[in-house]
C-alpha cells in the first residue's frame, strides 16, 4: 500500500474525531475564560486538562499526517495552514466548517454551487473565529489597568467591528497579548471580507456574462 492511500485512509477515520476534538477544545477554553472567578479550581482544571488532550490530538494527527506523506520538509510547505493552525489551536474549530460539507456528502445531498460555498464557508467561519476571537481577546484584557473591555459583551462587539473592518475605536485592547489577538482578527477579517465581496463580483460578471451571451429576444 502506496503512502497517498495510508494518508488518505488516515484522514478519513481521524475526520470525525478531529472535528469533536475541535468542539471540545472550543467548549473547555470557553468555559475556562468565560467561567473565570465563577467556577471551581477543579473544573477550571478539568476544562485545561480537555483543552490540552484535544491540542495533543492535533499534534498526532499532522505528525502521522506528516509521516505517511513522504514528503518531510515538503509536507510542511504544502501545507502552510494545517502548520500554522498547530501553532495557533483556536483556529482547529475551522474544522467544523470542513465537516460541514462532509456530511452534506455522506446524505447524498447536491453540493452548492462554487459561489454559494466560499459564501456559506465564510459565513461560518466569520462565526467560528470571530466567537473564539473574542474568547481569546477578552482573556488577555480582563481586570488590565486601563482596559476598556471590561465585558465578553465589549470583547465581541471589538470583534465584530474589527472583523468587519469598521473599527469604531471605542473599545481597544490595551496589552501587548491582546494587540497581537487583535491584529490576528484584523487580517482574518481582511481575508474572508475579500473572499466574500470577491466572490460575489465573479458571479455578477458570470450571471452578465450569460445574459450578454444569450442575447436579446429575437435577435
Amino acid at each position: 500500500m502506496d503512502d497517498d492511500s495510508r494518508l488518505a485512509r488516515w484522514q478519513k477515520h481521524a475526520e470525525v474525531p478531529l472535528v469533536l476534538a475541535s468542539l471540545i477544545f472550543l467548549s473547555s477554553y470557553a468555559v475556562r475564560v468565560l467561567g473565570h472567578g465563577h467556577l471551581s479550581q477543579p473544573v477550571l482544571d478539568l476544562c485545561l486538562a480537555l483543552t490540552f488532550t484535544a491540542w495533543a490530538m492535533f499534534g498526532v494527527d499532522y505528525a502521522v499526517c506528516w509521516r505517511l506523506s513522504g514528503q518531510r520538509l515538503g509536507f510542511v510547505r504544502r501545507h502552510p495552514l494545517d502548520t500554522v493552525v498547530l501553532v495557533l489551536p483556536l483556529l482547529r474549530p475551522l474544522r467544523i466548517v470542513k465537516m460541514y460539507e462532509t456530511v452534506q456528502r455522506r446524505h447524498g445531498r447536491p453540493r452548492l454551487s462554487l459561489h454559494a460555498r466560499v459564501i456559506v464557508y465564510a459565513g461560518m467561519a466569520s462565526l467560528l473565529l470571530g466567537f473564539t476571537g473574542a474568547l481569546a481577546v477578552y482573556q488577555q484584557e480582563r481586570g488590565a489597568p486601563g482596559a476598556t473591555m471590561r465585558t465578553f459583551g465589549d470583547a465581541v462587539w471589538f470583534t465584530c467591528s474589527t472583523l468587519a473592518t469598521v473599527g469604531y475605536g471605542d473599545i481597544t485592547p490595551v496589552t501587548e497579548r491582546g494587540r497581537v489577538v487583535a491584529v490576528g482578527i484584523m487580517g482574518v477579517g481582511l481575508g474572508l471580507l475579500g473572499a466574500v465581496t470577491g466572490t460575489f463580483a465573479s458571479w455578477l460578471l458570470q450571471v452578465f456574462s450569460v445574459e450578454d451571451d444569450e442575447g436579446p429576444p429575437g435577435s
